[in-house]
């Protein structure tokens, strides 16, 4: 797969996080297409090509998206419920990336769906480390859905 073609969807609405995560992925050479959404609903937007994105299409999905859970407009179990409910769009490798330590949330993203849910850890090498090895095996180790996956 060439490279170019990679994308992220990273759902993050804290300024800070979006700069650490973006700079940790480019740092690694792993990504060089990164949408940002800032809120659940911008990422529905992106993800259901409506809106802004309505000139995006279904047939490229991003091949990963990276969902903080405590967002504004819609939360990230709303997001994941629509993305993993939708024939369309459940074939997308979600990973849950949050601060949140309750178990609540964890027990109630993998019922939804979610492909994996990580705890942000707070010291900024860690959480490079963890953005690095996330980077890696999603968009380098995983093989990707077919196109026929995200057919309704």
């Amino acid at each position: 797969m060439n490279r170019e073609e990679l994308q992220i969807l990273l759902v993050e609405d804290n300024p800070r996080d979006v700069t650490l995560t973006l700079h940790a992925l480019r740092q690694e050479n792993l990504a060089n297409t990164i949408q940002v959404a800032r809120d659940g609903e911008e990422a529905m937007d992106f993800l259901f090509c409506r809106g802004e994105f309505a000139g995006r299409s279904f047939e490229h999905p991003p091949r990963l998206v990276l969902l903080d859970l405590k967002l504004p407009k819609v939360d990230g179990l709303e997001v994941l419920r629509a993305v993993k409910g939708d024939p369309r769009t459940r074939a997308i490798p979600v990973v849950v990336l949050t601060a949140s330590r309750e178990e609540k949330d964890l027990v109630d993203s993998y019922k939804l769906g979610v492909n994996g849910y990580i705890q942000k850890p707070v010291e900024f090498d860690s959480f490079r480390q963890v953005i690095k090895q996330l980077g890696l095996y999603w968009l380098v180790v995983n093989e990707p859905p077919p196109s026929t996956a995200f057919r309704a």
